[in-house]
């Protein structure tokens, strides 16, 4: 039977006192939407604690979507941390919204946002604390509706048995519809199956009860979904594409937390999407077209968000934000605006250029600490593999402009295992390292005290859905570790600082973003061995990962490893981005014989096939071309 909506914190506050950092189970923060009255109540489950959900800007999005809703109140809720969990279970408190205390179950709609695949147990663990069933085949007529949206849905297959309804794309029209649909179905006093069925109408939702996986000769062992007979559900779910992205709220956030949080600062979304088409790049393919924010939009709504809030630092973000058209223009207004107030504008990374360290210059104002590039690959031939369009001189030059602009310490983002790489590709990234510290160094001079350094980080390569790369297979642990030995062998100078991202975490990732539904066999069992906040170093266990793939049958190390055949049936297929096969055929490709594609904002059309598919294009509100 569903909980009933009443407030219980006065069971929670007695297990504040014996817990790390209660403030995460606090609420009332400034900002924070008190009135909660409904009558149709909708919960927002970030799978993770506190102080990593509360910065999300796509939950920070919905909250203020739903709750302009009239007859509509949306709350947050968070993961308690182990120790509070484990509390709660002991003590038979449910899982509890922040806003009203009220548990999660007694919700109408419960929605989760899927932020990467390692999150998959946090998710089982919610639903379980929650006593939502876990499996959406078990709930009762009166449970909530257990909804998903979020950057990683795009092979949803592993976690689908765990959701009602999947949204693809973008959020702020689509949530308000499903919400709407939910209540319109249940005032009809609809069967749950009714329900499901009208969602499933609603463009960009996939309703993952209403397709039978079918496994034959035409797919992988994982197979491929198609819609039930007489369900009306379509063949492929196409996602939702906001295109008037100007006319949504720019400041969505504004609550502010009593407690550290990461990423701790006011942030304005200032564009949407990207088309550089890095092949390696998910997020590149999937938030298709690309659409801006005007300057004066951006400003204004930096201004008023730190009138809101109190932070001292902004931050434009998205996926490019120095592609912006009007980017230099916001930066100068920004920091006319800012200046003498000690607030800082930042940006989250540099593009590989000129223009992109006089961004950085604009940004930091006297102020030179770190500066951050990805490369992505040591050598050229590599960088062109994966279409990242920058070649040694534009390293060269962005270095060399960074430490005369006042920059010492230089980080450098590579990746390791990427379709074609050889040992000489591992070497180029010490060579690259190595001639980015020599730069600074020629230029600001040598010994300790010139302060100049250079750091590289090298994570391992993970295929991912709807990437030209999605039909790869990941290198295997042992020779992961051989070539993350060959990278610490040749590194030519003590000066350059080496890390390298764990290779036991890639593998269950790269497992988790290739398996089908039937994967969700392998998350469960492995939540019973005890996996939870996998994404938190100290909790991983690759043991426990590796015990529940024994129990259900599955070699790990062989599934990420396994390469798919070009004219293969895929397990995702049925959940699209819109961007075509054929496209990410031609990529794959091109990859192969290391041709570059140029990204379509700045050169003609590319012919991925989101804009036509979905009816929208790039809205440029400046002039890109002539900007590499």
């Amino acid at each position: 039977m569903r909980l009933r909506r009443e407030d219980l914190y006065p069971r929670l506050e007695p297990l504040l006192g014996q817990v790390a950092k209660p403030s995460r189970y606090l609420d009332h923060e400034w900002g924070a939407i008190e009135e909660q009255d409904g009558p149709f109540h909708v919960v927002l489950m970030y799978p993770d604690v506190y102080e990593v959900g509360l910065p999300n800007m796509g939950l920070s999005i919905l909250y203020t979507a739903i709750n302009r809703v009239e007859g509509m109140s949306c709350e947050r809720g968070y993961l308690p941390w182990v120790d509070m969990a484990d509390l709660m279970r002991a003590k038979e408190v449910p899982l509890l919204a922040l806003e009203s205390s009220s548990p999660i179950a007694s919700f109408d709609v419960v929605g989760f946002t899927l932020a990467h695949e390692m999150a998959c147990t946090n998710i089982v663990e919610a639903l379980d604390l929650s006593r939502i069933p876990i499996r959406a085949e078990e709930r009762a007529q009166d449970d909530p509706i257990v909804v998903a949206g979020g950057p990683s849905v795009w092979n949803c297959e592993p976690v689908s048995p765990m959701f009602d309804a999947v949204l693809l794309g973008d959020g702020e029209e689509a949530m308000v519809e499903i919400c709407s649909c939910v209540r319109d179905a249940r005032a009809r006093d609809l069967s749950r199956r009714d329900i499901l069925l009208a969602l499933s109408r609603v463009q960009g939702v996939y309703v993952p009860s209403l397709y039978d996986v079918v496994v034959d000769e035409t797919s992988t062992q994982w197979g491929y979904a198609v819609p039930k007979p007489k369900t009306g559900a379509p063949a492929v779910v196409y996602k939702r594409s906001l295109q008037g992205f100007s006319s949504t709220e720019p400041v969505p956030q504004r609550i502010v937390p009593y407690m550290d949080v990461v990423q701790d600062r006011l942030a304005v979304e200032v564009l949407r999407g990207c088309a550089r088409g890095c092949r390696f790049c998910q997020a590149g393919m999937t938030y298709r077209p690309v659409r801006e924010r005007p300057a004066e939009q951006v400003v204004a709504a930096a201004r008023e968000g730190l009138a809101l809030t109190g932070h001292d630092e902004v931050s434009l973000t998205s996926l490019s934000t120095t592609d912006h058209s009007q980017c230099a223009q916001i930066l100068h207004a920004l920091n006319e605006d800012v200046r003498g107030t000690g607030v800082r504008v930042s940006i989250p990374s540099q593009r590989l250029d000129s223009f992109g360290v006089e961004m950085a210059a604009e940004v930091g104002g006297s102020k030179r600490g770190g500066l951050t590039f990805a490369p992505e690959a040591g050598s050229q031939r590599l960088r062109d593999v994966i279409n990242k369009n920058v070649t040694e001189k534009d390293i060269d030059t962005a270095a060399e402009n960074a430490f005369r602009n006042g920059w010492r310490r230089m980080k450098l983002y590579f990746m390791m295992g990427l379709p074609t790489e050889t040992d000489d590709d591992i070497v180029a990234i010490n060579q690259t390292a190595d001639r980015v510290l020599e730069i600074g160094r020629s230029v600001v001079g040598r010994g300790p005290k010139s302060g100049v350094s250079v750091s590289i980080s090298v994570a391992v390569f993970v295929p991912k859905a709807y990437t030209p790369f999605q039909w790869c297979g990941q290198l295997d642990l042992e020779e992961v570790r051989r070539r993350q030995q060959l990278l610490l062998g040749t590194c030519p100078d003590h000066a350059i600082k080496i890390s390298y991202h764990d290779a036991e975490v890639s593998l269950i990732e790269a497992v988790l973003s290739k398996v089908g539904r039937r994967g969700f066999d392998l998350i469960l069992a492995a939540w019973r061995h005890g996996c939870r906040f996998d994404a938190w170093t100290d909790q991983f266990s690759f043991e426990r990962w590796t015990d529940a793939a024994a129990e259900v049958g599955m070699d790990l190390e062989a599934i990420a490893a396994a390469d798919t055949p070009l004219d293969a049936r895929l397990p995702w297929e049925h959940t699209s981005p819109a961007v075509s096969q054929g496209f990410l055929r031609r990529e794959y490709r091109r990859a192969a014989q290391g041709v570059t594609t140029p990204g379509c904002t700045r050169e003609s059309c590319v012919g991925c096939g989101v804009c036509p598919k979905l009816g929208v294009e790039n809205a440029i509100v400046g002039d890109r071309h002539g900007r590499h």
